[in-house]
């Protein structure tokens, strides 16, 4: 539901999903288990075929959407 909200709130036209269990975290190499408080803040790039474009170890949350943007 909190996650609808966010969505909403900032008109994202796409769904946003809730990791609680760390379970996609961890396939994707943000988390290493389900323990951690956090997980670490990645980014890929995948494309309508579904295959990985680009992998983004480490992400500044102020600056990356912008940054992506223009490389998209």
């Amino acid at each position: 539901m909190a996650n609808a909200a966010f969505r909403d709130k900032y008109d994202f036209e796409f769904p946003l999903i809730s990791d609680t269990e760390r379970q996609i975290a961890i396939r994707y190499g943000a988390a290493s288990g389900p323990q951690e408080e956090y997980a670490r803040r990645i980014a890929y790039l995948i494309g309508p075929d579904g295959v990985i474009r680009e992998a983004h170890g480490k992400v500044d949350p102020g600056s990356y959407p912008a940054d992506q943007l223009k490389t998209i």
